[in-house]
């Protein structure tokens, strides 16, 4: 173990350090060096970058029996959105770097997406099916703005007549409009926005880079005007925190355009739960006891519980009373529709496109 002065409570950002990684062979420990004063070292503001990583292939898929898609893309790996219990942490480890600060401000960007995406829905033993854009990191990261990676991958979508479905926390995501509007329409795309709280504090303090509330809501409401079906996901409840709003934010997505909603429980695997812990205590002193005491009551008395069965809904009383409470909220707001299919009956590779991709092999 190695003590080296980090970067703690670094300004608008959601972890409050940058633990190393499980795979690490020396583990960092922030500390005090003496060079502060009493009231503790001011925040500092740790820049982003954005590194180009070239991939093979752009599809991946995946086998979990409590996953509701089979195939997705990931334009970004990392997001500097920041939320503190993003359960995409982790992945950083596998990249030698940390799930804390480094996995919100170590971003890592997919610039051949949209060709990858051609190439493999161009393959003569593609199958059609859905693909979910944004199932690990949120595609609509301000780095999207300009890099327009996501925007790319759609555009590919709609020549093929692909159906997507896309999630995020972003407000950006009604840029893209004019391509999601007219396959929404054409029963091609399907939208979630994830609104975890209407309290603009609570948000910032959670999530520190992502749209306010009211951006999220605007955004449903203007893929909805817009022909896209929008679900709404308040994801993650925590218990404790921010569960008494739950009917609240239901409430408010559908009358903002929202037809279905989802929600899973507060998932600290691995790295997380130490992070978690970190950020409550620092940010929620008054309640981080009970927090994650009603947290370990989802989880068997534990921290987090991996089985497939109910690592997304928690067991016990506490997950019981969210379940159901979940289930009367969407009835009364009417978000118990029928679910949108998407038609897959569609695609078809555009004319020349196999040819010209057959120049890449």
């Amino acid at each position: 173990m190695t003590q080296v002065s980090l970067p703690q409570g670094a300004r608008g950002r959601g972890a409050r350090s940058n633990r190393s990684g499980r795979y690490e062979a020396v583990e960092k420990v922030a500390f005090d060096d003496g060079w502060t004063d009493a009231e503790g070292p001011a925040p500092t503001q740790v820049p982003t970058t954005v590194t180009p990583l070239r991939s093979r292939t752009i599809i991946s898929k995946n086998q979990s029996p409590d996953i509701g898609f089979e195939r997705s893309i990931n334009p970004y790996n990392g997001c500097s959105h920041g939320c503190i219990y993003c359960y995409a942490r982790p992945s950083h480890a596998w990249m030698g770097l940390s799930p804390g600060l480094d996995f919100e401000t170590r971003i890592f960007s997919k610039p051949d997406a949209a060709r990858l995406l051609e190439q493999e829905l161009s393959a003569r033993k593609y199958v059609c099916k859905r693909i979910h854009i944004g199932g690990n990191t949120d595609p609509y990261q301000p780095d999207e703005r300009e890099l327009k990676i996501t925007r790319g991958v759609l555009e590919v979508a709609a020549r093929f007549n692909q159906p997507v479905s896309v999630i995020t926390k972003s407000n950006l995501i009604t840029r893209d409009l004019d391509i999601l509007g007219p396959m929404g329409r054409d029963r091609l795309a399907t939208a979630f926005i994830s609104i975890t709280t209407l309290d603009r504090n609570l948000a910032r303090a959670m999530e520190p880079r992502a749209a306010t509330p009211a951006r999220r809501l605007e955004a449903i409401s203007r893929l909805a005007e817009a022909g896209v079906p929008v679900g709404v996901g308040f994801s993650p409840v925590i218990p404790g925190l921010n569960d008494h709003e739950l009917e609240s934010v239901l409430d408010a997505a559908a009358k903002a355009g929202a037809v279905t909603a989802m929600y899973v429980t507060l998932r600290l695997p691995l790295e997380i739960k130490d992070l978690f812990r970190e950020w409550l205590d620092e940010a929620r002193p008054d309640r981080a006891a009970r927090v994650m005491s009603l947290v370990r009551q989802t989880r068997g008395g534990k921290d987090y519980d991996a089985d497939w069965a109910q690592r997304m809904k928690g067991t016990g009383p506490v997950a019981d009373l969210i379940a159901a409470r979940f289930k009367a909220a969407v009835k009364r707001y009417g978000l118990d529709g029928p679910r949108h299919d998407l038609d897959t009956t569609r695609f078809a590779v555009p004319t020349g496109s196999r040819r010209q991709m057959d120049l890449f092999k």
